[in-house]
């Protein structure tokens, strides 16, 4: 009888033993790939649900609007361009005090911060608008 077993030659060994690895780092390279996809997909989900909680807190109140108006006052006695400052400025709006009262004198061409009794000026003031009614 005869053998029949099967003699492989070396570089059948070999051959095998590459198509073996190969196969193995496919699945690797794969397996990468589809966990940076889904690393992909939740970050981009994440950022999203970031995006939107920012827009909604931005937005907290839609229906009430600040809308800047115009007025023209006399300067009575004591007044200074500090009290008018602060008897009209809005936070919200104005960085410092210094920037409410630059635009007052931007607004009425004075040369300096020095308003005298009698005057008018026109001041920039800020209210609260329900748009609900419209």
């Amino acid at each position: 009888m005869r053998n029949t077993a099967r003699y492989y030659r070396a570089e059948d060994l070999r051959s095998e033993r590459r198509i073996h690895n190969n196969r193995l780092r496919r699945k690797k390279e794969l397996r990468n790939h589809f966990l940076l996809l889904v690393m992909t997909v939740c970050l981009i989900v994440t950022c999203s649900i970031f995006m939107s909680t920012f827009r909604s807190s931005a937005q907290s109140d839609p229906a009430k609007t600040s809308y800047k108006y115009y007025k023209s006052i006399t300067v009575s006695n004591n007044d200074t361009l500090w009290s008018i400052a602060e008897a009209y400025m809005d936070e919200e709006h104005y960085t410092s005090v210094n920037e409410y009262i630059n635009e007052v004198i931007r607004m009425n061409s004075l040369p300096n911060d020095t308003i005298c009794y009698g005057q008018h000026l026109i001041i920039p003031y800020y209210d609260v608008s329900d748009d609900t009614c419209l």
